[in-house]
């Protein structure tokens, strides 16, 4: 079987990504991944389409203890030392936003074959406190670092004449824009705007800010950043 023809590598592989593909068969499918460039380059595809139908999962709210132990994981001994605003715990804590990492984290998983590295999901956390609300953003990016989509837990209301910019935060220098963000659904990020550094430490966390129509007239954040979360991969 000539596993190099593009009809049959996309027919594997929707049948693969959506779980139509089982026992024998998708055993085999998956021994065949590593040895089929084809295979491996159909499969991403699916999952990038594929990616934005997790994002309407409804969120489950965890027992508080679940935070106090990711606290301790994270940061098991205070410092005293300023930490950028990205890494505060306060900017991406919240129950609604664990949920959504915890649902859509695991429903790409579902959809991952074994040899392919898995996605990575970044909860982007109000940045205003209280007087912002229980809201936040869930970033899902593909294991490969070539797509990313952006949903609201709930729509973000906005002035007419502003809009929503995704930003990549690097460890040292400026922001970079990933583009407009819809408030209200998800956005899938152009392939194109997504730095080829994006998961191999290129990003240490995306942020979300408020501009006026057209996005940023500086190429760097000009309105109030009210979404931001730390990426760890």
């Amino acid at each position: 079987m000539d596993y190099a023809k593009p009809a049959l590598a996309d027919a594997l592989a929707q049948q693969y990504a959506t779980g139509t593909l089982r026992a024998g068969a998708r055993r085999r499918y998956e021994s065949l991944l590593p040895g089929h460039p084809e295979l491996r380059d159909a499969l991403s595809q699916w999952h990038a389409r594929l990616m934005p139908l997790t994002m309407v999962i409804a969120p489950q709210a965890p027992p508080p203890r679940v935070w106090r132990r990711i606290e301790q994981r994270l940061w098991p001994t205070s410092s005293v030392a300023p930490t950028p605003w990205w890494q505060r715990l306060s900017l991406w804590r919240g129950v609604s936003a664990l949920a959504s990492v915890a649902t859509v984290g695991l429903a790409l998983m579902l959809i991952l074959p074994g040899p392919v590295q898995p996605p990575v999901v970044v909860v982007l956390q109000g940045t205003g406190g209280a007087a912002q609300g229980v809201n936040s953003f869930v970033a899902s990016v593909s294991g490969d670092g070539r797509a990313l989509v952006t949903r609201p837990l709930l729509a973000v209301s906005l002035e007419a004449d502003r809009v929503l910019e995704l930003w990549s935060v690097p460890p040292a220098g400026a922001p970079r824009s990933l583009g407009l963000i819809a408030a209200d659904g998800a956005t899938v990020i152009d392939r194109k705007r997504l730095p080829a550094s994006l998961l191999k430490g290129g990003t240490a966390a995306l942020a979300v800010s408020v501009e006026p129509t057209g996005g940023s007239p500086t190429g760097a954040p000009t309105g109030p950043v009210i979404y931001a979360g730390k990426l760890q991969l």
